[in-house]
């Protein structure tokens, strides 16, 4: 049996520890030790990485009780090793790990939500409660767990004795068996969880939680704390100096010069559509009316809108197929064709077969794409051309 060094002394980095086994294991291999500090996958948490004895450590885990340290090559059974954490990473899981034990714990306090999932990833962790909180609540939540942060409070862990533990109420996600570790920060959260923590909550040094979504009746979210907290700052605060720049705007009248911005694009927007109408009036002025097909050919900035209402338009101006082509930046062209008098839906087959496109749409109008040259489409539609 592994004695745990994580277990109760979560800074525990370096050690010496006997091999009691080696195997390989999906490429890499498995080490048993007498003792380790480093702590395996579980409760959320990835296992740690590391050096062995000169051999790197890509993952800890536990399997059917006993702890394997999975190194890039073997170890010799029965030697004597040196084990040495990585513990940037670990530290850095440990502030997101103690932090989620201060989210939930206030908000099983304040609002009887129960954490139902918890998952680290690279940039922090995703967190499930059983209940919806709006933005006011998320913003209270935040708050307070980041003055739970600044009052330094300690973490205790301990095993409790079978009496002390049924006297004892705390945050449980599953019926446990055998010893039951606790993890308690005084007046915030008292849990059964069996991975390392940071000593007092002001090591966690910044909590923000964000993206929020409805998730099973309740409330998805990702935090971010510590290390990946500040990370995360640093880019927003970097992505926010470039906006300022590319907007002339100091940061406290982001807000605005960016309202101003959606302004003149929306007055630019309607400009545009209505340069288009008048564009595409003066085709339909021009092609008049025929008695068979009418097409119309456009250059590539013309918006699917405006190609789309004069394929509509031209539709009853002629006796056979209007069909709008708009060249594609990407090489071919865009289509859209209408007629009162032909199932274009039946005839689409035939007609993609000869443009070397696909698309489709209803008996009235297909849309899509097409590669054939503008001889081949003028071969196949014999009215009047325009563009």
């Amino acid at each position: 049996m592994t004695e745990k060094l994580y277990d109760l002394n979560g800074r525990a980095r370096a050690f010496s520890a006997r091999v009691l086994s080696c195997a390989e294991k999906d490429g890499k291999w498995a080490v048993e030790l007498d003792r380790t500090a480093f702590f395996p996958m579980g409760g959320g948490q990835e296992g740690d990485q590391g050096i062995l004895h000169g051999v790197r450590v890509t993952d800890t885990v536990e399997e059917d009780g006993r702890i394997y340290h999975l190194c890039i090559s073997p170890l010799p059974v029965g030697a004597q090793v040196q084990g040495t954490l990585d513990w940037e990473l670990r530290f850095a899981r440990m502030q997101v790990h103690s932090g989620e034990h201060i989210v939930s714990g206030i908000a099983h306090g304040k609002w009887g939500c129960e954490n139902v999932g918890f998952h680290m990833t690279a940039e922090g962790a995703v967190l499930d409660f059983d209940r919806e909180l709006d933005a006011r609540q998320l913003r209270e939540l935040e708050e307070e767990a980041n003055r739970a942060v600044w009052a330094n409070l300690p973490f205790r862990v301990w095993y409790p004795s079978p009496e002390e533990l049924a006297a004892l109420s705390f945050r449980q996600k599953k019926e446990l068996r055998g010893p039951v570790r606790l993890v308690e920060i005084q007046g915030i959260d008292r849990c059964a969880c069996c991975a390392p923590h940071v000593e007092r909550s002001g090591e966690i040094g910044l909590i923000r939680l964000s993206d929020p979504m409805r998730h099973r009746g309740g409330v998805r979210l990702t935090l971010r704390a510590g290390l990946s907290a500040w990370q995360e700052d640093f880019r927003l605060a970097r992505d926010a100096d470039s906006l300022c720049r590319l907007l002339s705007a100091p940061r406290t009248g982001m807000p605005e010069a960016v309202q101003a911005l959606q302004k003149r694009m929306e007055e630019q927007k309607a400009a545009l559509a209505a340069a288009e109408r008048r564009y595409t009036a003066l085709l339909l002025d021009t092609a008049g009316e025929t008695e068979g097909d009418l097409c119309f050919f456009l250059p590539a900035e013309t918006s699917p809108a405006a190609a789309r209402e004069l394929c509509e338009q031209g539709g009853s101006r002629c006796g056979g197929i209007c069909a709008v082509f708009t060249e594609n930046p990407a090489g071919g062209w865009r289509y859209v064709m209408a007629s009162g008098s032909r199932d274009l839906r039946a005839e689409s087959r035939a007609l993609n077969a000869a443009l070397r496109g696909r698309g489709g749409g209803s008996p009235g109008m297909i849309q899509g794409s097409a590669e054939a040259d503008r001889e081949e489409i003028g071969a196949l539609f014999h009215g009047k051309q325009i563009g």
